[in-house]
This record gives structure tokens, sequence and C-alpha cells, in this order.
């Protein structure tokens, strides 16, 4: 404690920080053993919790066994709900792994920070040495170097906490070791499907040729009667189609029928008008003639009665 009073600031920071790593790194190891172990201890039984980690691997196994059969990858499926359900302790997995690297590397960074105070100090102290008052200065030398050894008590109390702490970690991981509860876990969990699990299960892959042949012929037999299905609505829609055409050929047929006696009659109209046209123009002509010659035997008449005054008044 009095070495921590009499250390520089950053060296206290840097102990301090490798300290609450290490114990965070303590209590995350702790938990991930438990979550394992409580884990493995109910990879069990055959009806689940209805949400959750076993539920949800249990729901996936089921589809791939009903899929493939006794080809489904177990352990693939399990470490695919392991990575998705449990990442949070697959974090926590990875933090402790590099937790040990971590506190050598803090402990170093504090060692170059120490051994860079120490260097300045010895520097300002070289330079105090070199003036011509050197009796007058010998009481800052003590001062000078108690800065200097201060320094390289930071380098060395980093490097002995942050290595002190690796190798405490390293001894804890070999112990409690969350990377091989994980595994038994998954060990555990592969045998709980492929024994318990499984064996219920119905599956929709192939056990043999003969199987494999049956269910082909059934499935030719079901497509056969999908498309005798398919053809036979084909067929029917067609028909209406057609009908449904036909019907529309026959009223348009009758249309067309009506517009032509229509147009008939309106010719035989227009040809009886054209005939009485043809008659009135004939009458009219000989009207015409009729009245041109009554006009003519009208100016001869004039003519010979003006003759016949003009030979009178000579006489």
């Amino acid at each position: 404690m009095k070495t921590l009073q009499t250390m520089p600031a950053s060296g206290v920071i840097v102990i301090s920080i490798i300290a609450v790593l290490f114990i965070l790194a303590v209590i995350l190891l702790f938990y991930v053993r438990i979550r394992y172990r409580l884990l493995e201890s109910k990879a069990g039984g055959k009806n689940p919790e209805s949400r959750g980690f076993r539920a949800a691997l249990l729901t996936e196994f089921t589809e791939a066994y009903r899929q493939y059969g006794r080809d489904v990858n177990t352990p693939a499926i399990i470490s695919d709900v392991v990575g998705r359900k449990l990442s949070g302790l697959l974090l926590c997995e990875r933090y402790l792994n590099n937790a040990v690297s971590l506190f050598v590397t803090l402990g170093l960074f504090g060692t170059f920070l120490g051994l860079s105070m120490s260097v300045s100090s010895l520097t300002e102290l070289i330079s105090l040495s070199n003036t011509s008052e050197w009796l007058s200065v010998l009481d800052s030398v003590g001062g000078g170097l108690m800065s200097a050894l201060s320094g390289m008590g930071v380098a060395f109390y980093t490097s002995l906490v942050g290595a002190g702490c690796s190798i405490l970690l390293t001894i804890l991981r070999t112990i409690l070791s969350p990377q091989a509860a994980r595994e038994k876990l998954e060990t555990r969990l592969e045998l709980w499907l492929d024994t318990e699990i499984a064996p219920t299960l119905t599956t929709e892959a192939v056990k043999d040729d003969a199987e494999l042949l049956g269910r082909l012929i059934e499935t030719l037999n079901a497509s056969a009667g999908e498309f005798r299905s398919a053809m036979r609505a084909s067929a029917e829609a067609y028909a209406k189609s057609t009908q449904a055409s036909a019907a529309a050929i026959t009223r348009a047929t009758q249309e067309q029928k009506e517009h032509l006696r229509s147009f008939d009659e309106s010719l035989e109209k227009f040809n009886s008008g054209v005939h009485d046209f043809s008659e009135v123009d004939y009458n009219l002509r000989g009207s015409v003639e009729r009245m041109d010659l009554a006009v003519r035997d009208l100016a001869s008449a004039f003519r010979e009665i003006s003759r016949r005054m003009g030979g009178g008044r000579q006489q």
C-alpha cells in the first residue's frame, strides 16, 4: 500500500486497469463454467421447455432429421445453435482466451511508461550536473534520483502485476477450462439427440434402393395425377372459352345478317326512288317538249297574224 502511495499516478492507473480486468476475467471464468454445467445437466429428456436453447436445438434437429434421416450432421447443427443462442458465452470465452496476453501487454506498457519517466528524470539530473553551480544543486540531486527510481518502480511493478495476473488466470483457465466444458456439453447434446430424440422421429429420407424406387413411383404417380388434373382443367377451360367464342360468333353473324337485311331494304327503297325519279324525269322531258312545240306554234301564229295585219294595212 505504501508503494502505491509513493508511486506516480500513471503507474497506479495502469495497475488498477490490470486489476479490474483480472477480476472481470475471473468472474466471467466462473460464470461460463457454471453456465455450461447447468446446460449439460439439463441436456436430456424428450420434452424440453418451449423456448430457449434446447427448444431451438430440438426444433432444428427435428426438421433436419425428417429431411435427411440418419445422414443428418448433428455436430454441425449443435455448433450452429450454440453460435446463435449462446453467443454471449462464446464472447466471454474469446475474452478469456485473450486476457492473458492483454495483461502481459499492459504490463509492458507500464514498463515502457516507467522507463520513459526514469530516462526523463536522469536527463534532467545530468543537465544540472553540467552547470557551474554544482554545489548549489546537490540538494536537487537526491530528488532527481528519487524521481528516476520511482519511474523504474512503475516499470517493474506494472510488469510484475501484469505477469502475475497472467499466470493466475492461466492456472484458473487450466483448472476450469470453459472450452472443455463447452465441448463436453456439445458431446452430451449430440448423444441426447442421436440416442433419445432420433429414434422417436419419423424420417422422409430413403433407407435403401427399394424404398427409393417406391418413392420415385409414388412421385411419378402423383405427378401424373396432377398432370391429368391440369389437362382436364385446361380442356374444360378451353371448351368453355370455345363455347363462349362460338356463341359470340353466332351473335355477331346474326347481327351481320340483320345489318345486311337492313342494307338490302335500304337499297331497294333507293332503287325504287331512282325508278320513280326516272319516270318523273321522262314525263317532265315530254312536257317540256310539248310546251316547246306549243310555244313554237304560238310564235308561228303570232307571226302569221302580224303578217296578215301588215298586208291589210297596205291595201
